[in-house]
């Protein structure tokens, strides 16, 4: 019988597990929903890894550094018990010249799900029944470059304010509402 790889659950941050807040700039202002650590944990039991893809272009902006952004990863995993928190601290129009360049990892770009999936070892099959959950266009958009299903949150900019028109598979209210209707009604 062939390894099979484990599917994730690909989650954006700000409006999905956090409260939108424009650019959260350290701990004290990273707002976790009360619900996030519940559906980590039913993303686990249900057999898929919990990976966090967000852009932070905050830092390449100047608005807090690359340092205070892995004090609040650490956080989030510790708050939340994410399996990992990839992240993408880029932006062409940048102030702060090592981070103001065009880059392959910043959504819609897919370069944050493959090298999760190089650290993780999800394969085709493994990718085939991942999920993108956030709250935003290029979230979705992102998810559909790299294959996976993508669900599109209401809890943070939502459909009302979304920057381009998207096609999502599926839309929830928040993610407990995609760990209840949508994540425990799938098979792996």
């Amino acid at each position: 019988m062939g390894h099979r790889s484990k599917p994730a659950v690909f989650l954006d941050r700000d409006g999905v597990l956090s409260v939108e807040k424009s650019y959260v700039r350290s701990v004290e202002e990273l707002e976790l929903f009360p619900y996030a650590r519940e559906c980590v944990r039913a993303i686990h039991e249900k057999g898929y890894l919990a990976i966090v893809v967000t852009n932070q272009s905050g830092v390449a902006r100047g608005y807090f550094t690359e340092e205070q952004l892995q004090g609040m990863n650490r956080y989030l995993m510790e708050k939340t018990g994410v399996d990992a928190v990839y992240y993408c601290p880029h932006h062409e129009n940048g102030i702060v010249r090592a981070y103001a360049n065009k880059c392959r990892c910043r959504k819609p770009a897919v370069g944050m799900i493959w090298q999760a999936c190089r650290d993780f070892n999800i394969d085709r099959t493994g990718i085939d029944n991942s999920y993108m959950v956030g709250d935003r266009a290029s979230d979705i958009q992102l998810g559909q470059n790299a294959g996976l299903t993508t669900v599109l949150l209401e809890s943070g900019y939502g459909t009302a304010r979304l920057e381009q028109q998207v096609t999502p598979d599926h839309i929830c209210m928040d993610l407990a509402d995609f760990t209840r209707n949508v994540l425990l009604g799938r098979s792996v």
